[in-house]
């Protein structure tokens, strides 16, 4: 086993460094400065020098050494006035580490430590937010997961009793079974994409058809309730190199958001456009792709529209509020942007932008 180092002090190891050299230098001068008179003083006056050199080198060895207490003090303070902050942002960082994440007021006149303590600033008002974020998360997970098993659990009472129409109730107790499998599946998933690691290898995939799949996937949903899916695409091959499965999630989230708010039809479409395209006077030749989702649903109304990527925010007809939130999380992930709109004829239209 290998023995541990013993830890030193940065003042005592400064104190030790710098009477060491203050010392040494004292030393070497006084004994230099010695030898060059006793050599002049010798081939000029032997008599004189015996006599008075002997005096000058005593005196010589007591400046030295008062010399040598003075810069001793000095080199302390010095260190001190090192050390103190850092002890400072040690006492703020263990702050940190207890669960404080309260930004602090320290003043430094050092560029390093004001540096230092405005990277710590940051990291603890980040560490703060996310903190206030999980545990509101968690709230809303826990009140979202109770909803329904409150209600299952109503209802499979209501049949154990006999107040309650079995068929009815079954049917109740199924659809919140489903609205608690879609949620768990949610948190799961949530869970997987703050945890990605270099296991998942993005591949080059064909978005025009992968749109046309995640549309299949709910086709059933969308004859039930009478919506078409018409598509608007480019180009039937538009590559884009991606991690698939979290692009399929977001569109089927998206697809899914659409068929609840529908009447009759919706609307895919997917596109390259150029920054020529866009009207930017600039002669760079980066490239975007945009997806769009539209419905002809009744619009999302303008007091919710700021907060409709929000996790756990369910406006009206919402289902658990994680939906949008977990679509904008893969989009940003892939360095992409999306947002919300409504449309000239009151329906909602999501676009994604992606890097091409």
């Amino acid at each position: 086993m290998r023995a541990s180092k013993r830890k030193i002090r940065i003042r005592h190891r400064i104190l030790a460094v710098f009477t060491a050299m203050i010392f040494f230098s004292f030393t070497l001068v006084s004994i230099i400065f010695d030898v060059a008179i006793r050599l002049i003083s010798v081939s000029d006056n032997f008599d004189y020098a015996s006599t008075h050199l002997p005096r000058s080198s005593v005196v010589l060895i007591i400046l030295m050494y008062i010399m040598f207490f003075v810069a001793v003090i000095v080199t302390y303070l010095l260190s001190n006035s090192i050390t103190r902050p850092i002890e400072k942002l040690v006492a703020f960082a263990s702050g940190m580490g207890k669960g404080d994440f309260t930004p602090n007021d320290f003043e430094f006149n050092e560029v390093e430590l004001e540096d230092l303590n405005a990277a710590l600033n940051k990291s603890v008002t980040q560490l703060g937010a996310y903190d206030k974020e999980q545990k509101t998360f968690f709230q809303n997970a826990s009140h979202e997961l109770r909803t329904p098993l409150m209600s299952i659990k109503v209802y499979a009472e209501g049949i154990s009793f006999g107040y309650m129409d079995p068929k009815t109730a079954s049917e109740t107790i199924l659809q919140e079974t489903d609205k608690l499998s879609e949620l768990v599946n949610d948190l799961l998933y949530i869970a997987k994409m703050d945890n990605i690691t270099a296991a998942h290898t993005k591949k080059s995939i064909d978005l025009p058809a992968l749109i046309r799949e995640c549309a299949s996937r709910q086709q059933a949903v969308a004859d039930k309730n009478q919506i078409t899916f018409h598509f608007g695409f480019d180009s039937e091959d538009i590559s884009y190199v991606c991690l698939p499965e979290q692009i399929s999630r977001a569109m089927d989230n998206l697809i899914s958001n659409a068929l609840r708010y529908a009447k009759s039809e919706i609307l895919l479409s997917c596109r390259k456009i150029s920054r020529k395209d866009t009207g930017k006077n600039t002669d760079e030749t980066e490239n975007t792709i945009e997806i769009t989702v539209a419905d002809d649903g009744d619009g999302i109304a303008l007091d919710i529209l700021p907060h409709i990527f929000e996790r756990f925010f369910k406006g009206k007809g919402g289902n658990t509020g994680i939906g949008l939130s977990i679509v904008k999380s893969i989009i940003e992930q892939h360095n992409g942007d999306i947002k919300a709109e409504n449309t000239p004829n009151n329906g909602a239209i999501f676009t994604v932008t992606l890097p091409d």
